[in-house]
């Protein structure tokens, strides 16, 4: 009897899900996130897909993972998972570097015969030996177990092994002291239109909690912490779920309508899955023939009065320039999103980098001055999406938000707001006493921002365009001295921002001597490490920025109170060479990975002591 007994209590534990590219890993894990989330564990995931479409079954290529960090103070997916399930051995061997030692794995052992394990490339008939594993092995037939309770359900055998995972869900389930009955509800909805496929998942899932229940073995168990929580509605969100819905409340609190022109691009299709479903909301979205389309629509969905928005990663962002800088000689407000992947080219299109910050900043002809923010965590993308809309809007600005693969894909617990807990967005339209005398690059005197005449309204008829315009009459203009004078009103525009920005927060030990600084996705990673390090008696002093061009205010005085400042970025050093460019005289210390991965927590403690042992 696997006895109930041997159960360790932790304030948080990682539980990572493998198996192929078609083994269901993806719906596992978010039923088991969502559950989680339900009963008041903080989490955060990491789904880890394969690079390749389809790769053969049972090969390396194609191992699929999708990792989960539950219980309390939780901020990142974790570095190494207590429990890991591989459905088979390639599974196992890519996965078992991601195992705590000591840890549990439970395996589907009817997917460990001799053939198995040959695609996986294994030398041995013994791949626990061969890997040296140092483990708690929990050999569970998952396949013939899943076969016997669907033995009567009427599924063909390839619907039957597709329950595969539901199994395997309902015995981590029992490991974790999940409620089954929030699993089953997950499982209704998704299945809602299917109830001979949620019937069988139901009986599937059963069947693995009581085989938990039942089978001889010995094992750790676990209980996780819970934390009291602010009251509301709770749900699991994905970033990109987040960024969605963050630009329709925008546009509820604009009072304007939201237009998306997109292409798909992996890893942001999923913003434009998310809004074309919302026509019940007033949104428009349009999938276009090629992301230049796709943002050359967005312009003009703006020039017509819209939250005109266009979404992609980094190989778009680079067609895109152009367009982008047509909005920033208009002077529209222009949303655009990149979940950036690894690159160049496109490169590592299912995993996650921070090397498109250049090319946001600078990656457009001329002087092309423009916003650039970045949402830190993936229920911030909501925060992030709405306050991207908003600068847009409020000054006539395109704005590039910076997301990424790991915040996009990944979920986090997220507290549904309420409707007052975000401000009105104030459209700089035309006021009724500048009518008369109105010009269409007449400007607000003190933010310098151009006021926004809707078409169609009667006495604003205005034309716009990518030509250089009179600072006055708005005509078009090749005047030398009136072009350097536009392009300085401009980037003043962009500066005077920072006054409507949060100035730059410093956690943990604000009196240190050394501060680890970040931006982006790289949040919850770096504010652990801070978190670590303080425990450990270091003295670090922890701040992120969301707010990238232009900087919030006073992050000079900030910087310049440490001996040493330490940048930790997913590229080469993008960030640190753009905060010593703005910052004469200061020295920025840089811990860089650049492998289409996360940070690990311990990676990013390493460095900082590195850093802080030199004399």
């Amino acid at each position: 009897m696997l006895e109930k007994t041997n159960v360790k209590t932790l304030d948080k534990v990682v539980v990572r899900f493998s198996g192929d590219s078609g083994d269901g890993m993806q719906l596992a894990g978010n039923i088991f996130t969502n559950v989680s989330a339900g009963v008041g564990n903080q989490v955060s995931t990491f789904p880890d897909y394969p690079a390749e479409i389809r790769a053969p079954q049972g090969s390396l290529g194609g191992v699929s993972g999708f990792q989960v960090h539950i219980g309390t103070n939780v901020h990142t997916p974790g570095d190494k998972a207590d429990v890991l399930i591989a459905m088979n051995p390639a599974a196992l061997k890519q996965n078992v570097k991601h195992l705590k030692p000591g840890g549990v794995v439970i395996v589907d052992i009817d997917s460990f015969k001799e053939a198995d394990l040959k695609k996986a490339l294994f030398e041995t008939a013994d791949p626990f030996k061969e890997l040296n594993l140092n483990a708690q092995v929990v050999e569970v037939p998952v396949t013939s177990m899943t076969k016997a309770a669907l033995a009567e359900s009427g599924l063909d055998n390839k619907s039957v092994l597709k329950c595969r995972n539901i199994f395997a869900l309902g015995l981590v389930c029992w490991l974790f002291d999940r409620p089954l009955e929030a699993a089953m509800h997950h499982l209704k909805n998704k299945f809602a239109r299917k109830p001979a496929i949620y019937e069988a998942n139901a009986k599937v899932i059963q069947a693995g909690y009581d085989y938990g229940s039942n089978i001889h073995a010995s094992v750790s168990t676990y209980r996780i912490e819970s934390e009291d929580i602010r009251s509301g509605h709770y749900t699991d969100i994905n970033g990109n779920t987040a960024t969605a819905w963050g630009l329709i409340m925008a546009a509820e609190k604009s009072g304007r309508p939201l237009f998306l022109g997109s292409y798909p691009i992996t890893p942001a299709t999923d913003i434009l899955h998310e809004l074309a479903k919302r026509k019940d909301l007033g949104v428009k979205a349009v999938q276009m023939e090629d992301e230049i389309a796709g943002v050359c629509s967005a312009i003009g969905a703006s020039f017509a009065g819209n939250l005109g928005v266009t979404s992609t990663s980094g190989p778009g962002l680079a067609l895109k320039s152009e367009g982008i800088g047509l909005a920033v000689m208009a002077e529209l407000p222009l949303v655009v999103i990149d979940v950036q992947r690894g690159g160049p080219s496109t490169g590592l299109p299912t995993k996650t980098e921070q090397t498109d910050l250049m090319q946001a900043l600078y990656g457009r002809n001329g002087e092309s001055p423009l916003v650039v923010v970045a949402p830190a965590s993936p229920t911030d993308c909501f925060t992030m999406a709405f306050e991207a809309s908003r600068i847009a809007i409020e000054h006539m600005t395109p704005v590039i938000l910076l997301s990424d693969a790991f915040i996009g894909n990944g979920s986090s617990a997220w507290r549904i707001p309420d409707d007052d807990e975000y401000p009105a967005i104030k459209p700089h339209y035309v006021p009724e006493e500048l009518r008369a005398t109105w010009r269409a690059y007449q400007r607000d005197e003190e933010s310098n921002v151009r006021y926004w005449a809707i078409p169609g309204t009667e006495g604003l008829t205005h034309r716009l365009g990518g030509l250089e315009k009179d600072f006055v009459t708005g005509a078009i203009s090749t005047d030398p001295a009136n072009h350097e004078k536009m392009v300085y009103v401009r980037k003043a525009k962009i500066e005077k921002i920072a006054n409507d920005i949060p100035e730059l927060e410093v956690l943990c030990d604000a009196d240190a001597d050394t501060l680890l600084v970040g931006w982006g996705g790289t949040y919850g990673h770096l504010y652990t490490a801070a978190q670590e390090l303080c425990k450990e008696g270091r003295k670090v002093a922890f701040a992120h920025f969301r707010y990238i061009s232009p900087l919030p205010r006073k992050t000079r005085e900030v910087l310049s109170r440490y001996k040493k400042v330490i940048c930790a970025e997913l590229n080469t050093g993008q960030f640190a060479d753009y905060l010593q460019s703005k910052f004469a005289g200061l020295e920025v210390k840089r811990i860089n990975k650049v492998q289409g991965q996360p940070f690990l927590v311990q990676e990013v403690v390493d460095g900082v002591k590195k850093f802080m042992d030199e004399k």
